[in-house]
């Protein structure tokens, strides 16, 4: 998705960043985790990511020096760039990132607010169209709140708190071949149909 932050994280090595950043690495790729209050080296470095079985913190390269620096993913990304000389220039890496970061954000405030809604109606329906005669056949929406409820719910809270690879591959699954514009339509029609109902 970003430049810079693929271009940090084929670059810095893991445990190169925590040496730099501070923390005392051991010859099993251990440290004591910085997050908690940790006696004996609980936090695991690995080529590509980390995790502290103490506490379950967890991430990439990226997410480490956020959380070290109380910073955001993308300003914790360009200062990997500049510690670690990653690109041609802290310009040629930055200018492009920080577009695309900004349509990102779009793309995901707008997955957010069209599956919120979606799952607000999934709702209804399974309450308001729940079958009362176990004979009779089910109403449409109310098979398609049971179908749909637990993903729609998933990739909701993926877009809220999931790590920055899982929020873009998340918009990216939902806006290929038109999946968000599809829903989006899909609920405008939906919306305007109860409108004339209720006029």
């Amino acid at each position: 998705m970003s430049s810079v932050f693929e271009a940090v994280k084929a670059a810095v090595p893991m445990r190169a960043a925590a040496e730099r950043f501070g923390l005392e690495v051991n010859y099993a790729g251990m440290v004591r985790c910085p997050f908690h209050e940790d006696h004996t080296p609980s936090m695991k470095l690995y080529d590509d990511h980390f995790y502290c079985f103490g506490c379950g913190r967890h991430g990439d390269v990226v997410d480490l020096t956020a959380e070290l620096f109380c910073i955001p993913p993308y300003d914790a990304a360009c200062k990997l760039a500049d510690d670690f000389g990653v690109g041609d220039s802290a310009a040629v890496v930055r200018q492009p990132a920080r577009e695309e970061l900004k349509i990102f954000r779009e793309d995901q405030l707008r997955c957010q607010r069209v599956l919120s809604e979606y799952l607000r109606l999934l709702t209804g329906w399974k309450e308001w169209y729940e079958p009362t005669d176990p004979d009779a056949e089910p109403d449409d929406r109310y098979v398609e709140a049971c179908q749909m409820i637990e993903t729609i719910d998933y990739l909701t809270d993926l877009l809220i708190v999931g790590t920055l690879e899982q929020r873009v591959r998340a918009v990216d699954l939902l806006l290929a071949d038109g999946k968000i514009d599809q829903l989006e339509e899909r609920l405008r029609r939906l919306r305007d149909a109860a409108e004339k109902e209720t006029a």
